[in-house]
């Protein structure tokens, strides 16, 4: 149960990121801006997410690090006997990791354009 919940938590903060600092650079690039402010409008915890994007970083990359931790040591450890309970570990187990490096690549495109985005812009 432990790990589901810190598996949700490690995809909902990495997508929170994304959320602040991605999504406004891409409808800004696209030229949506004024579309992204009606979004805005309508979501304003969209504001408190980009003004707290140190600590929507912090929290989103310490779970990351947990998430990954615990992937690596059930990696190895034996699924049940029944069939069933066989079949849907064996299936967990192999999107794991590919929802796991998703969340890792969606934190990092948020990281940019959080923090190396800005840098280099003229």
């Amino acid at each position: 149960m432990k790990e589901k919940a810190l598996a949700f938590l490690t995809l909902f903060t990495s997508m929170s990121t994304l959320i602040c600092c991605a999504l406004p650079a891409l409808f800004v690039t696209l030229g949506m801006g004024a579309a992204f402010a009606g979004i805005v409008t309508k979501v304003p915890q969209l504001i408190w997410i980009s003004e707290h994007h140190l600590l929507v970083f912090g929290v989103g990359g310490i779970l990351l690090v947990l998430g990954g931790l615990i992937q690596w040591q059930a990696r190895k450890l034996a699924c049940p006997t029944d069939p069933k309970l066989a079949e849907a570990c064996k299936t967990t187990r192999s999107w794991s990791p590919m929802i796991y490096l998703v969340s890792v690549g969606i934190y990092l495109v948020g990281a940019f354009f959080a923090f190396s985005g800005p840098l280099l812009a003229p």
